[in-house]
């Protein structure tokens, strides 16, 4: 890998690195009320987890190299209708992840944004629709598809061992802490079958085509502002629920 290319990937998983809030632990240990939970899960669904199709359809119509369209066309094929995986699209497994919550799906229709999480989705918007195609790859296939685990997932070796899925779903927090019975989970089963592939393949397409400077400098520079946007939308997310955020202070 050239140097200038390495130099670029360690910075964008820097910056996923980052990609993290601290109100998680409310979430994922059992603190959250119901009423909190509504509250994250629409914001995510209207943000960008209804249209992550769309978004991936934007950058591949854009997009002027076949090979990376292929790539894109396998991952907008995934997400608008599951059949790599679990033969439904990842919208509804999302849907359907909710009603074993107990959370109807007309709850997921007619959703105010919170002012952060319109800023968001309207950062996502111009970039997908007036920016390069590289911008919006970076965008949707890197930061929003990817994670804080993205650093392990594209670094280190595939386990030869397989992962007992279904042990790991049973001990999810939705199942732990909210009750929520596992057969309701096929979004993180699709996940599972897929992701490694997709995430690998996203920072291909991107380092790939990535060769110039000033590409390099305009990819740093949408992560960068996709992480302040996000960590904004994710401490709206926090104020509208409540949720004080811990003191840094240590005890003394």
């Amino acid at each position: 890998m050239p140097l200038a290319v390495a130099e670029l990937r360690e910075d964008l998983l820097a910056a996923m690195d980052r990609k993290n809030h601290w109100a998680w632990p409310h979430f994922n240990e059992g603190h959250a009320t119901r009423a909190q939970l509504l509250l994250h899960f629409a914001q995510e669904f209207e943000v960008y987890v209804r249209d992550f199709p769309v978004l991936l359809g934007r950058v591949h119509a854009r997009c002027p190299h076949p090979e990376v369209r292929q790539d894109l066309a396998e991952n907008l094929y995934e997400e608008e209708t599951g059949k790599l995986s679990k033969g439904v699209p990842h919208p509804e497994l999302f849907l359907i992840m909710m009603e074993g919550l107990g959370f109807p799906r007309a709850r997921f229709t007619g959703i105010d944004l919170i002012p952060e999480a319109a800023a968001y989705r309207a950062f996502i918007d111009q970039i997908t629709t007036r920016g390069s195609w590289i911008e919006g790859a970076a965008l949707v296939t890197i930061f929003i598809e990817g994670s804080v685990d993205d650093r392990r997932r594209i670094t280190t070796p595939e386990p030869e061992d397989p992962v007992d899925l279904e042990a790991e779903l049973r001990r999810n927090a939705l199942v732990e802490h909210y009750g929520v019975d596992p057969r309701f989970l096929d979004l993180k089963r699709a996940h599972h079958m897929v992701e490694t592939g997709h995430r690998r393949m996203a920072w291909k397409m991107v380092l790939d085509h990535a060769r110039s400077p000033r590409v390099a400098d305009r990819i740093r520079r949408i992560l960068a502002r996709s992480l302040d946007l996000w960590l904004l939308y994710r401490d709206g997310v926090a104020r509208a629920c409540r949720i004080e955020r811990p003191s840094s202070r240590s005890p003394g």
